[in-house]
Formats: structure tokens, C-alpha cells, sequence
């Protein structure tokens, strides 16, 4: 017979605990453990006889063909690119993002398009007033489309609704507000957010509409609650956005119905989030003569290239611990780089503060930067700008080789389609569209590429 029982369960990582204590031994952080009331299973209980006998299991073979699932068109095609060509009926997406950046604004520019080309859409709010997102919707110009708002935050009356209607595609707005009345924890806790979660999932997959589910993100960026809910739906995206530009990245990491990391680009703009086809122009700042400091990386997001702009800055260091500061790429990885030029190729950052960035707001995750990253450090500590129709790839080695990256025609088409005639790449790298590109073995040659006369050592 079941009974009720008492755990603890950390709100930051999910795990579970017998008693509480002021540390997660999962995660580390610290008075995270809530008390929450769970039933216990018998041992065996599933493995009892209900009277009734099942027809079995059915196999299928690997080699089956099956029709791809049709998609449901949201206009955005940005957003549109991220889910792999659109949303799939049957399938659930959350959407993670620090707050203000736009996720609501996103969802109800994609629900208006998706109910203009004929999909019946229910917006569900749990953070706002109905009146909130009719206003919203005015100012976007999106009022008049067909798309069916609630308020609710009660899962049952949300199910209940959802079972009424039958939309052929469902967002909710936020997963964090909804609770169930059969668990006993608050809204927003680890359970609640797993309950809620599968429910509608299984709601998705039972009733064959496509469900987008806006979470909450933790300080580090992490979408908020139980990573079970990540591997229960079939898509997890982020929309990523620094305050203060305009520009926003829609990422996806996992998609069970499209590529990972592919990648959206928007500008917010006063009548919302605007699509941007070419994301290299935004990434590349002014045209004209770059100062030292400035290499452009030809970069690959997904299926998509784009040309961005690394800036650095190597200054006299003011306190005996030179600062190392770096935006939209990864701090580890730009010690390691400035480690290798010091050994390998005998400059001296050691009494310099060093400031490196990623113009527009983009972050970039792929080692294929590595290159860039030290010819704009190499051209910041000499004062020798780079040619300004030269774009920089390839990935630095701990020895000071430079190895090679892939999709390198990929990079190469983007360069030249975009006016650059040369390129800094790793050996192999054979121009095939107009684009001079010079071959580097290792990261010396580079150094003699850029500052050929300059003293080293300094």
C-alpha cells in the first residue's frame, strides 16, 4: 500500500535528498532544498497483474520508410529556421531567456503568423493580464489575427480548455507559473514543474498539436528546474540578448525535427523583433579602415555562415595582476591562447591587461575562432592593423600549430560574397571562389604575417 513520505529536493539542479541540509551535494549551491510531500511506490506494484492482458508489443524494422510529419509555417523565418523549418505537430519546444529579452514578443509575432496561414493557435499567460497582451498585440499591429487568449495558471482548467478547443498549436507563458492540484508544492518548484511539464507534453502527443513552453533562465543562463523537462520535450532553444544592443540570437541546442545549433537573428526594434536575412552585416560594425585590434573571424552558426568582428585590446597593466576581460567568448579559452603566444611564439602579455570582445552582441562557442582571437591580440600588442579585406580562421593547437576546421568552401563563399579578397586559414584551406588565402602552419607564421618587423618580447 502506497503512503505519503517526505524528501527534499534541491530547486537548482532537481536532486533528491532524504533530510535537509544548508548544501546541495549535487549541484553545491546552498539553501536550495525545499521539503516536498511525494507518494512512495510499493516495490512491485508495476509488476502486479490488473486483470487484464495487453495485445503486446509491435516492432517495426529499421528499414521502414515513413512520411515526414507536415509542419505548421509561423512567417517568421528565422524562427522558422531554428525549429528546422518549422513546428511539428505532436511535438513539444521550450523556450529559455533572460528576462526582458523578448521571448513574449517573440511568441506572439510567431502565434499571429501561424493563425494568418490557417492554424488555429491558443496563447495561454500565466505572468499577465489578458489585457496586457491584447495591448501588446496592438502595438506589434498583430491584434487582428485569429489567435485564442487565456489567462489561467490552474493546469486542469488549462487541459480542460486546450481539450475544448483542439488548437492545432498551444504556448504557454511561463511553464514556471502553472501548478497542479494533486501535488503539493508551490508554483515554480522542481515538482510542480515536472508534473506540469509532462502533463503537457503528453497532452501534445496525445492530441497531435504542437505545444511551445517559455521557461525561466538561473543567473548562470540555465533554463530554470528539473533537467527532466529538457529530455522530455523535442526541441530546447535559447534566445540570447545583451541589454543595451538591439540585436538577439535565437539558438537551438537540442532538436529532435531539425539541426542543433542553428541559430535566428533579430533586431528589436520599436514595433518588435525584426528579422535579419543577413546577419553579416550587423556583426562587421562600420565600414571602412579597422584599427589594430580588429580581425574579422568567418564564422559557421549551424547551416549558417556569418562574418564577425573580434576586438582586442592589449594595455599596460595599472596593478601587478594584469585583468583579463572577455565578452561573447570563453575566459578559458583566451588564457590558453594568450599561454601559447607567450610560449611559442615569445610575446609578452604578462604586464598587460588584456580586453577581448565579440562586436554585436553574438557569443561565439566554435574553436575555429581561435585564430582570429590571436591575430586581433597579435595586431593589438604591435599597433599593426590587418588588411581590411582579410578574414581570419582556424584552431590553435597547445604545440602553436594551427589545425584545421571545417566547412571551410562554406566560410570562404561568405567572405567573398561580402567584398573580402584574402584570408588567414589553416593549411589545405584551398581558395575555390576568388578569395587569396594565405596558409598558416602555426601560429609563428602568423605573428610574421602581421608584424613582420616588429621587435617580439615586448
Amino acid at each position: 500500500m502506497a503512503k505519503s513520505d517526505t524528501i527534499f529536493i534541491c530547486q537548482a539542479c532537481g536532486a533528491i535528498s532524504p533530510k535537509w541540509a544548508g548544501k546541495c551535494e549535487a549541484c553545491g549551491s546552498w539553501n536550495t532544498l525545499q521539503e516536498e510531500t511525494v507518494r512512495a511506490v510499493v516495490p512491485g506494484a508495476l509488476a502486479a497483474p490488473t486483470g487484464k492482458r495487453g495485445k503486446g508489443l509491435a516492432f517495426a524494422d529499421l528499414a521502414g520508410e515513413s512520411t515526414p510529419p507536415a509542419r505548421f509555417q509561423s512567417g517568421v523565418a528565422e524562427f522558422d529556421r531554428v525549429c528546422g523549418g518549422g513546428l511539428v505537430p505532436a511535438s513539444a519546444v521550450l523556450i529559455g531567456g533572460d528576462p526582458g529579452v523578448g521571448k513574449s514578443t517573440l511568441l506572439l509575432q510567431a502565434a499571429a503568423g501561424l493563425a494568418r496561414g490557417g492554424a488555429t493557435v491558443a496563447y495561454v499567460t500565466g505572468e499577465e493580464a489578458e489585457a496586457q497582451v491584447q495591448d501588446r498585440a496592438r502595438r506589434l499591429g498583430v491584434a487582428d489575427s485569429a489567435v485564442r487568449l487565456a489567462a489561467e495558471t490552474d493546469l486542469r482548467q488549462i487541459l480542460d480548455g486546450l481539450k475544448s478547443l483542439k488548437p492545432d498549436v498551444v504556448i504557454i507563458d511561463s511553464i514556471q507559473t502553472l501548478w497542479a492540484e494533486g501535488v503539493n508544492a508551490a508554483p515554480g518548484t522542481v515538482v510542480q514543474v515536472r508534473a506540469c511539464a509532462h502533463e503537457l507534453v503528453r497532452h501534445a502527443k496525445k492530441a497531435g498539436c504542437a505545444i511551445l513552453l517559455v521557461g525561466h533562465v538561473t543567473k548562470d543562463g540555465q533554463i530554470a528546474g528539473p533537467r527532466v523537462v529538457e529530455h522530455l520535450v523535442d526541441a530546447v532553444i535559447y534566445f540570447e540578448g545583451e541589454r543595451g544592443v538591439p540585436f538577439r540570437i535565437l539558438r537551438a541546442v537540442k532538436n529532435r525535427f531539425g539541426a542543433t545549433d542553428e541559430i535566428g537573428v533579430f533586431e528589436m526594434v520599436e514595433k518588435g523583433l525584426r528579422e535579419t536575412p543577413n546577419p553579416s552585416a550587423l556583426f562587421l560594425g562600420p565600414s571602412g579602415r579597422r584599427s589594430s585590434g580588429a580581425a574579422v573571424f568567418a564564422a559557421v552558426e549551424g547551416s549558417r555562415p556569418m562574418l564577425v568582428e573580434i576586438q582586442a585590446l592589449a594595455s599596460p597593466a595599472a596593478y601587478g595582476t594584469p585583468r583579463r576581460a572577455v565578452v561573447g567568448w570563453d575566459t578559458s579559452r583566451l588564457a590558453m591562447i594568450l599561454a601559447v603566444l607567450e610560449t611559442r611564439c615569445g610575446l609578452g602579455f604578462a604586464g598587460r591587461d588584456v580586453y577581448l570582445s565579440i562586436a554585436g552582441g553574438l557569443k561565439i562557442t566554435e574553436p575555429a575562432a581561435d585564430l582570429a582571437v590571436a591575430a586581433a591580440l597579435i595586431s593589438a600588442l604591435f599597433d599593426e592593423p590587418l588588411p581590411d579585406d582579410c578574414v581570419v580562421f582556424g584552431e590553435a593547437a597547445l604545440s602553436g600549430d594551427v589545425r584545421a576546421v571545417g566547412r571551410t568552401e562554406l566560410r570562404l563563399k561568405e567572405a567573398a560574397k561580402l567584398g573580402f579578397r584574402r584570408a588567414l586559414a589553416p593549411v589545405g584551406a584551398e581558395a575555390s571562389v576568388g578569395v587569396n588565402v594565405r596558409e598558416l602552419a602555426r601560429l609563428t607564421d602568423l605573428v610574421e604575417t602581421i608584424a613582420p618587423q616588429a621587435q617580439r618580447g615586448g
